[in-house]
Parts: C-alpha cells; sequence; structure tokens
C-alpha cells in the first residue's frame, strides 16, 4: 500500500479512480467540489479515459451517472446537500430502478451553513429512498467506503449513498491507497430490459423488490464492519456516534480511555440488534451525530421503553450548527476548554466582492436606475454576485436557492409588481435559469432579466462554465427578441452608456436580457500562471 496525505474529497476522488470508475458527473458545489477537480486533474484518470466534465446542474449530473450504470460502468455522482433537491426526481426514483453499474451517490453536508443557504441533513433523502447509507468517521474511511460501496451497490443493484460533512470534506489526514486498480467494468446491458422503464406495472413491481432488499441492507449494515460497538465499564451513559462526531468524541479522551460504552455507526440501515444491545446495558443514551436528529428521532421511535435519551432533541446537543470536540465534551460533563471570546474591539469583517469584480461596475450602473423605482424590485440568485446584497452596493432584495431570481420576478411582475429585475450568473442561468426564461417568453412578461457573465462559474473555484459563448444564441433560442438582448461592458468608462441601456430595457414591455460580460479577474489571473507554465 501506499500513503497519501488527502482531504477528504481527495480520498473519495482517489478511491473511485482505483475501484474501476469510468465516469464522475457533478456541478461544483462547496464542500463537495474537489472531488471532481482532483479527478479532472489526476493523470490517472486521463490514462484510463475517466469522464468527469462539469453538468449543467445535478438533475442533469445524476440522470447521466445512471444513464452510465445503465451501460454496466461504475459512475458516481457528487453534490453539496442542496443539490440534492434539484436531483432529487431522479434519486427517488433510482432507488426503485436500481443500478446495473455500480453507482455512488456523494452528498456534501453543510452544517453551520459556511457557505450553504441551510444545512439539510442528506440521510434524509436516503432514508426516505431506503437505500444505504455510508458516513465516515475518518479520510481512511472516506477511501475505503468507495471500494465497498461499489461491491454494495453491485450486489444488491441499488445506488449507495456516502454522506459526509464539511470538516471532513476539507481537512487532510495520511490514506493508504490500493494501487492494485479495479479495471472498468466493460460495457454490459441489463439482465431485466425492463429495469429502467417505470411504467406504473413495472414500478409497483421493483419497489416491492426495494422493500424487500431492506433486511439483506441490515444484515450488511450489522456484519460488514464500519458499526462497531466499544464495550466500556460504566454503564451509566451508552454513547452513539454516527460518522465524523466519532471523531470529535475521541478527541475529548486523547490521552484517556472513554468510560462508557460508544457504538460508532458509520453505516446504515439503523443496526437495530447493536442499538437494543447499548440500550438494555446502559441507564441513559446520549446520541451524537452531525447535522439534523434523524438517528435520535429514529431511537426514540424505537426505544420509548422508559430510558433517558439525550440529544439535539432534548438541548443536550445544540439543535443548529456542526459539532466540534467542546460540544462533545460538555455533553459528556467533561472540562473543556473553548478559548478567549473575539473581543468587541475586532469588527467583523464580512465578505466582499473582489477588487476589481466587474459585477460592482454591473451594479452602479443598475442601482443608479433602480432609484427613481424604489426598493425592493431587484430578485438575484446564487454566486459570487449575491454579496450584492451587501454594503456599499444594497442592491438586491433576495435570493432563495439557484434559478429563483427569474420566476420570482416573473411572479412579482404578474402581481403588478413593476419593473421587476433578475440578476443571475452565467453558470446559474444554464443551470437552472432557462426554464424560468422560457415560462417569461411564453407569457410575454414584462421583466428585465440580468445574465453576468464572467466566463467561469467563479464562486466555488473557477470551474467551466456550461454558458461561456452561448448565452446569447440560447436566449433568443428560447424566444427572446434579438433587439432586446442586450451585451454590455462593466467598466467605469462605459457606465453612463450602460445606465441608458438598462434605463431602455427596464421601459420595454416584454421580456429583455441584458448580459454584462467582462472575464472574473481571478479566473484572469489564474489564467495568465497557467499559459506562463504552458510557455516554460
Amino acid at each position: 500500500m501506499e500513503k497519501l496525505l488527502l482531504l477528504g474529497d481527495e480520498a473519495i476522488a482517489q478511491a473511485a479512480i482505483d475501484a474501476g470508475l469510468s465516469g464522475i458527473f457533478a456541478y461544483p458545489g462547496t464542500p463537495s467540489t474537489e472531488i471532481t477537480e482532483y479527478i479532472q486533474a489526476s493523470k490517472e484518470a486521463t490514462e484510463k479515459g475517466i469522464r468527469s466534465n462539469w453538468a449543467c446542474n445535478e438533475k442533469t449530473a445524476m440522470e447521466a451517472t445512471l444513464g452510465m450504470s445503465y451501460a454496466g460502468k461504475r459512475a458516481m455522482f457528487t453534490c453539496k446537500h442542496v443539490g440534492m433537491n434539484v436531483a432529487a426526481d431522479p434519486f427517488m426514483n433510482s432507488a426503485i430502478t436500481g443500478v446495473n453499474g455500480g453507482v455512488i451517490y456523494i452528498a456534501a453536508d453543510d452544517p453551520s451553513m459556511h457557505s450553504s443557504q441551510d444545512e439539510q441533513d442528506s440521510r434524509y433523502f436516503a432514508d426516505w429512498a431506503m437505500i444505504p447509507i455510508l458516513e465516515p468517521s475518518n479520510q481512511q474511511e472516506a477511501y475505503d467506503m468507495v471500494h465497498y460501496g461499489y461491491e454494495l451497490s453491485e450486489k444488491f443493484r441499488i445506488p449507495v449513498m456516502i454522506r459526509i460533512t464539511t470538516r471532513l470534506a476539507h481537512s487532510r489526514a495520511a490514506v493508504n491507497i490500493r494501487r492494485n486498480s479495479k479495471q472498468q467494468n466493460p460495457v454490459k446491458l441489463l439482465d431485466n430490459p425492463k429495469q429502467f422503464i417505470l411504467l406504473p406495472v413495472n414500478a409497483r413491481r421493483q419497489y416491492k423488490e426495494l422493500i424487500a432488499k431492506q433486511e439483506g441492507l441490515e444484515n450488511a449494515a450489522k456484519m460488514d464492519g464500519f458499526n462497531k460497538y466499544i464495550d466500556g465499564s460504566n454503564k451509566k451513559m451508552g454513547i452513539i456516534a454516527c460518522g465524523l462526531s466519532f471523531n470529535y468524541l475521541m478527541e475529548n479522551y486523547r490521552e484517556t480511555h472513554c468510560e462508557f460504552p460508544i457504538l460508532k455507526i458509520s453505516q446504515y440501515p439503523m443496526p437495530v440488534e447493536m442499538v437494543n444491545k447499548l440500550y438494555e446495558e446502559c441507564e441513559t443514551i446520549l446520541i451524537l451525530e452531525e447535522g439534523q436528529p434523524l438517528f435520535e428521532k429514529q431511537i426514540k421511535g424505537l426505544l420509548n421503553k422508559g430510558k433517558k435519551i439525550m440529544g439535539r432533541l432534548d438541548g443536550t446537543i445544540p439543535r443548529d450548527g456542526e459539532l466540534n470536540p467542546a460540544i462533545v465534551g460538555k455533553a459528556l460533563g467533561l472540562k473543556v476548554s473553548e478559548g478567549l471570546p473575539i473581543p468587541e474591539i475586532v469588527a467583523p469583517r464580512p465578505p466582499k466582492l473582489c477588487e476589481g469584480c466587474p459585477h460592482a461596475d454591473s451594479y452602479k450602473a443598475l442601482n443608479e436606475v433602480m432609484e427613481e423605482f424604489g426598493k425592493g424590485r431587484v430578485f438575484a440568485d446564487i454566486g459570487c454576485y449575491t454579496l450584492g446584497a451587501m454594503p456599499p452596493f444594497n442592491a438586491i432584495s433576495t435570493t432563495v436557492d439557484m434559478g429563483a431570481s427569474i420566476t420570482m420576478a416573473k411572479g412579482a411582475s404578474e402581481a403588478g409588481f413593476q419593473p421587476a429585475v433578475a440578476v443571475i450568473g452565467d453558470s446559474t442561468f444554464t443551470h437552472s435559469g432557462m426554464t424560468g426564461l422560457l415560462d417569461c417568453v411564453v407569457d410575454n412578461v414584462p421583466i428585465t432579466i440580468f445574465i453576468l457573465d464572467n466566463s467561469i462559474t467563479a464562486m466555488t473555484g473557477t470551474q467551466k462554465s456550461s454558458a461561456t459563448g452561448r448565452i446569447e444564441a440560447i436566449c433568443e433560442g428560447i424566444g427572446v427578441s434579438k433587439d432586446h438582448i442586450r451585451v454590455i461592458t462593466p467598466l467605469k468608462k462605459f457606465h453612463q452608456e450602460n445606465v441608458q441601456v438598462i434605463k431602455e430595457e427596464i421601459a420595454y414591455q416584454g421580456v429583455s436580457v441584458i448580459i454584462p460580460r467582462r472575464e472574473c479577474l481571478v479566473w484572469a489571473n489564474k489564467k495568465r500562471k497557467e499559459e506562463k507554465k504552458l510557455q516554460k
């Protein structure tokens, strides 16, 4: 075995390469992005012909994952937790279709919302769909679980979710990797040619088959080694530690041995016998899980026999935010060190647009035009430009989910709240804005849509945008009048000219698109450095 120092994301990516991956499908989203980027940068992956281009959105990525599995190949889908909402339709149905080649879905959750609009727990999706969940407690387990996950997927012919969180995704550890890589599966069509045809007559039968698989999946969770019962001498409390929370627990016992029995859970469905054993032996139960109290609710339902069960629901662990060793230590009744509070003299530093960002000039021109109409008329989206909500711009009034800028502005316009303006980035537009634009065209709604084109998916690290070089053609193809697709250059010297264009399009009683186009400076600098390297 070879040992590498890897992020959790990188451990997953390397494991996929070693486990016979044929393709990874994803849309960039923190904290999942580095998985795909690692494979894109891997010489080994290139030599093996592993496809790794970015998709337009999570739904198209997951459907392509299923298509590769249909052909018999091993495939991987990755997204951040809110991406699971976008992919929910194919996700839920894929549990019923099952798979041909092995499929792993990586859901990267973001408790404490470091770079997200909520902290939803992706385990609920997998529990709802009745597919197995693997939840690594460290980078080595993340690597090993990919190999195991593909075997489990192909054994039961079912997709498998690996659920990680920000701290695991973005922290490094030494990982033993297997260089005797598995070869990619050959193309092999289905034994059952109707497996992926979800007509009700087929879906009803296959849903029964999914239910029948649960007993085997439960036995696998009990027997295959990722769930462990660690006995302890003090039975006053038993501890259930799920996934990464096991590491937080162990950090409180670096120099001593935990006296309480511990049930480490990293594979679902719930290992019922192991949970019962802990419950019967201990006076109280403390449940540690990163995210929402999914397991706590299940255990309270299963073991409603009078003993105290502590966790997020009773306030022993805070209901929101990510876990850390100090929170776990307090729940254990240990004395913990949390450091000094931040002095009041230290001013908070909210995020802001980069110096010279093209979005700044776009917002300055838009703000000048919107002054005469009053506040609350600019609907925005997910991207760097969301920082337009902050001073000094205070330019936008909404940011809900990807693509919502156009459709929310449409609804407001149809309510008589006019003018209504939508601001969306180039990558977000091709992710989930195009269908909203089509609705606007079909209903001929008076709306002005800014598609901020900086030539890249900037917020998540300058990944390639599907929109580059295509925006005008897409808008015209959808049905926007060519006369009302206007390209402007967001620079100070063109400010008055840009203001005039915006005024004209807001006055137009129909669908208009303004495309402020200037390259992201971060990307431009990065590109220049890469070009210099190539010249050497």
